[in-house]
């Protein structure tokens, strides 16, 4: 099945915020989108719907958040769990992405641009999704 052409929105499930993340139009860069609480998704998946129609995103990336051995944990059973809610209420296509490590490298990466601890709480998650997005697109070129 191949996706249909326009924006991919990208989410990265933390343990507080959801991070967020879209593509261009072409698909060549992603972008950082801000995050919502996580506690608000599971209620409803109205505000990732609101954003894909503002956006005008076709597809939506999901991290996967697999152990550093590859193998599934409980944590990326729950993202697989949330993929398929996200496609079936969300009716675009869905792709789980290995986010291993990505909080990490976005931690890393906001410490030496200089971004205070607090506001990097703020933004880790959607700076992860903003990686985990880029690896996705540049996987497919």
């Amino acid at each position: 099945m191949t996706d249909p052409a326009g924006r991919v929105l990208c989410i990265d499930l933390g343990r507080v915020r959801v991070g967020l993340a879209v593509s261009d139009p072409l698909r060549v860069t992603a972008q950082p989108a801000g995050f919502l609480a996580r506690r608000e998704l599971a209620r409803s998946l109205t505000p990732l719907g609101d954003l894909a129609a503002a956006r005008e995103v076709s597809t939506i990336v999901v991290g996967h958040p697999l152990l550093l051995s590859g193998e599934r944990g409980a944590a990326a059973e729950e993202a697989e769990q949330f993929a398929a809610r996200v496609r079936d209420e969300l009716g675009r296509p869905v792709h789980l992405w290995d986010e291993r490590l990505t909080t990490a490298q976005a931690t890393r990466a906001l410490i030496e641009g200089g971004v205070r601890r607090g506001r990097r709480r703020e933004v880790v998650d959607a700076a992860a999704a903003t990686l985990i997005l880029q690896s996705w697109l540049d996987a497919r070129r």
